[in-house]
C-alpha cells in the first residue's frame, strides 16, 4: 500500500480546503480502530459520539474495536509486557496497567477469546488476534455506504503478513518508530507519514484513503454538506415567506440530489413549505414517483403526456400552475428547482412573488446565474448538500424497477412444472410423498447467475 503526496482538485472550484464536510466515515473507523471514548465525547474533536452509541449497540461492530484495542496495546507496549510473561510468568489477562481488561472483558462476554494454550510468546496472541479480525471484518461491511470501497477500508485493519509472528514484530518496529503519525496513536495498516489527522473528517480522510490505494475520489457531495451561508440564505427565505410553494422541473432535476437537499434542511423551516408540485415528463426518471415517501412535505405528482414526441410541455405546464398558485392560491414565495433558463420568464413575469432557484452546478449556463445574481435572486447548487441522504431512495427505486422487470420477465408457477415433470415421467406420487419432494427440492430452488448475468434456477440435490 503506498501512499503519496497529491493536490486536491475538484473542477471547477480549484483546491479543497476540506470545508463543510460530513463526519460520518470517520466516526465509524474510529470506533472500529478503537480510538479512546474521551476522544468521542470532547466536542472539538471530529469523532461523533451519536456513531459510538450506535455502533456500541452492534455485536460486529464492538468485537472488532476491542481487538483493535487490544492489539494496539500490546503493539505499544510489547517490550513490558513481554518481559512480565518470560520473567514474572504473568498472563496478558493480569497486566491491566499495559492491556485494556475491559476490552478483554467485553470480548469474553461477546464470545471472543483470543488467548490459546499453544500461544505461549506474546507475538502469538498478536496473530490470533489478527486471524479473528481478517476472518471478521466483513461483518461490518454493512456499516459503510456501497459508495465507499470497502476494500480499501478493510486494508486498514488488516496487519501486513500478521500471521506470521516474525511480521508482526516487523510490523510493531513500524508502528512503534511512527507513532506519533498514527490516528490517536491506535495501530492501522498503513504507511505511516505526517499528514495531520487523517481523521479531521470524511472529505479529507476518504481523499487520502484513496490516495494510498493509487485511485482518485471525486465524488466529494457524499462527505460534504452545504455551508452555513447557504443553508442559513434558505432558511431567512423560507421565515421571511407567507406561504412557500416547491415547484420541480423534473427533466431538468435530479431526484436524488433534491430528496438529498430536503433531507439535509431543518424541519422548522421544511415545515412552512406547503407543498412540492412535481412537473415530470413520462420519459424522466421513475425515481420521482416514490419521492414523498422520504419527504415529509406532501407531494404532488403530474405527469405530462407529450402531444409530439419531440416536444415536452413541462415548462408551459409549470409556469401556468405557478401563476394560478400565486394569483388564486396567494403563494408569496416559490423554490423552483430547475437548471433552466427557460423559467426566467415565469420569475420575471410575476414581480411581486419571491423566488429562490435551486440549480445544479454542471446544467446551469454562467447567462441564467448572472440574471439571477443582477435581479437579486438567491440560488444554490443541489450538488452541494451531502448526497448520502439519498442512498435510500436510491435503492428504492433501484428495487422498484427489478421488480417490475422480474414480473414482466419471470412467469414461473413451480406446481405447474412439477405436474408437468410427472406427467412426462410417467411418474405416480401420492400426496405425502409429493409433499416430501416439493418441500425439499421445489422450495429450495436456488438462483443461479453466470458472468454475463444470465439467470437460471438450479436444483439443490445433495
Amino acid at each position: 500500500m503506498e501512499a503519496a503526496v497529491f493536490e486536491q482538485t475538484h473542477p471547477p472550484t480549484g483546491k479543497i480546503q476540506y470545508k463543510d464536510s460530513t463526519y460520518e466515515i470517520v466516526s465509524k473507523v474510529a470506533y472500529l480502530i478503537g480510538v479512546p471514548f474521551r476522544i468521542f465525547e470532547n466536542e472539538h474533536e471530529s469523532p461523533q459520539m451519536a456513531v459510538y452509541q450506535k455502533l456500541a449497540q452492534d455485536k460486529n461492530a464492538r468485537i472488532i474495536r476491542n481487538l483493535c484495542i487490544v492489539r494496539t496495546d500490546i503493539e505499544r507496549n510489547f517490550k513490558k509486557i513481554n518481559d512480565k510473561m518470560r520473567m514474572d510468568l504473568k498472563s496478558i489477562i493480569s497486566l491491566p496497567e499495559y492491556v485494556s481488561a475491559s476490552a478483554i472483558n467485553e470480548l469474553t462476554a461477546d464470545g471472543i477469546n483470543f488467548i490459546k494454550k499453544s500461544s505461549t510468546m506474546l507475538s502469538g496472541h498478536i496473530v490470533e488476534i489478527n486471524r479473528i479480525i481478517s476472518d471478521r471484518i466483513n461483518n461490518c461491511k454493512h456499516l459503510f455506504p456501497l459508495w465507499l470501497d470497502w476494500q480499501y477500508v478493510r486494508d486498514l485493519f488488516i496487519m501486513p503478513n500478521g500471521l506470521s509472528e516474525k511480521d508482526t514484530k516487523d510490523a510493531a518496529v513500524v508502528y512503534y518508530e511512527s507513532l506519533s503519525f498514527y490516528p490517536y496513536q491506535m495501530y492501522i495498516n498503513w504507511i505511516p507519514q505526517d499528514e495531520g489527522n487523517i481523521l479531521y473528517n470524511d472529505k479529507k480522510f476518504v481523499t487520502l484513503l484513496y490516495q494510498w490505494h493509487n485511485d482518485e475520489f471525486t465524488e466529494y457531495s457524499k462527505v460534504s454538506d452545504a455551508g452555513s451561508y447557504v443553508k442559513g440564505n434558505i432558511y431567512d427565505y423560507i421565515a421571511d415567506s407567507e406561504q412557500v410553494v416547491v415547484v420541480v422541473d423534473c427533466e431538468n432535476s435530479d431526484p436524488y440530489k433534491l430528496s438529498a437537499t430536503l433531507r439535509r434542511l431543518n424541519r422548522e423551516y421544511l415545515d412552512k413549505i406547503k407543498t412540492i408540485i412535481l412537473f415530470d415528463d413520462v420519459h424522466t426518471a421513475s425515481a420521482w414517483s416514490i419521492l414523498e415517501k422520504f419527504t415529509s412535505i406532501p407531494v404532488e405528482h403530474i405527469t405530462i403526456e407529450r402531444i409530439k414526441q419531440n416536444k415536452s410541455l413541462v415548462d408551459i405546464r409549470l409556469t401556468a400552475r405557478a401563476c394560478q398558485e400565486h394569483y388564486e392560491n396567494k403563494i408569496d414565495s416559490f423554490i423552483i428547482v430547475s437548471s433552466d433558463s427557460d423559467y426566467w420568464g415565469l420569475i420575471s413575469s410575476l414581480p411581486r412573488a419571491r423566488f429562490l432557484v435551486m440549480i445544479e452546478r454542471e446544467k446551469c449556463g454562467p447567462d441564467m446565474k448572472a440574471a439571477l445574481t443582477d435581479s437579486g435572486i438567491f440560488y444554490c447548487y443541489l450538488d452541494d448538500f451531502y448526497s448520502g441522504d439519498s442512498e435510500e431512495l436510491k435503492m428504492n427505486a433501484l428495487f422498484r424497477e427489478m421488480r417490475i422487470y422480474m414480473e414482466q420477465a419471470v412467469k414461473l408457477n413451480v406446481n405447474a412444472m412439477l405436474d408437468d415433470a410427472l406427467r412426462v415421467t410417467r411418474i405416480t406420487m401420492p400426496y405425502s410423498e409429493r409433499k416430501q419432494f416439493y418441500d425439499k427440492y421445489i422450495k429450495t430452488l436456488q438462483l443461479v447467475i453466470n458472468e454475463a448475468g444470465d439467470v437460471s434456477l438450479a436444483i439443490k440435490v445433495k
